[in-house]
């Protein structure tokens, strides 16, 4: 019963919501994530307080739960009847992607399912940015705009608010880093011609920015 549901779950999201699953990514299964539980007892003004980016990583992944909870608090549906998220987007066209990158290979939210997707195998975490103090970090998380959801306007202009969408994602999973006491930090020092082709992007797909997750090193 679970491995038809994550085969319902991967087709859906293939025909339902655009995202391709390249061949190289077939041998994955999708990962059906729990629902979000977030911590109740936190405040909004804990969490701003909280609020910091850490360039220091242990070792280990993050538990499915919290994986859960940080990708819904980022870029989930919030309100189910219309689809809309817990970040703004420009004209609600919703064109940023969230690529998720671990050790056991890359793959993309889909926040109808709230599942992970295959992309591809390899573990890309060392080519989400230039610097090395993210190598230990569990997850790097990669926002990609795809500009074709923007309509008509201007490359320029798509740019901008696209920018400005990632930014408003990224916030939101720094607060929940704070929350469940995670370490992050934003980035966008990428070489992203080699990340993109590793990624096997399209040409009108753009990387934004990228954004490590992880433990906080032990002090």
């Amino acid at each position: 019963m679970i491995a038809r549901t994550l085969i319902a779950i991967s087709v859906c999201t293939i025909f339902c919501t655009g995202f391709l699953m390249p061949a190289y990514g077939e041998d994955m299964k999708a990962i059906q994530l729990p629902e979000p539980k977030l911590d109740q007892s936190k405040s909004l003004a804990q969490a701003l307080k909280d609020r910091k980016t850490t360039r220091e990583y242990s070792q280990g992944s993050l538990p499915q739960q919290t994986l859960s909870n940080l990708l819904w608090t980022a870029w989930g549906i919030n309100r189910p009847d219309s689809g809309r998220r817990t970040a703004p987007s420009a004209l609600n066209r919703q064109e940023i992607d969230v690529y998720v990158t671990m050790a056991g290979g890359t793959y993309i939210y889909d926040p109808k399912g709230h599942a992970l997707v295959p992309v591809v195998t390899d573990d890309l975490r060392t080519l989400t940015g230039t610097q090395s103090y993210f190598k230990d970090a569990a997850v790097n998380l990669v926002y990609v705009a795809d500009l074709k959801k923007m309509g008509d306007t201007e490359e320029a202009a798509k740019l901008i608010l696209a920018a400005m969408d990632t930014g408003f994602i990224a916030e939101n999973a720094y607060l929940c880093c704070a929350v469940e006491g995670l370490a992050t930090v934003f980035r966008v020092s990428i070489d992203k011609p080699k990340l993109g082709a590793a990624m096997k992007l399209r040409p009108d797909q753009r990387i934004m920015g990228a954004q490590t997750v992880g433990l906080p090193k032990a002090k």
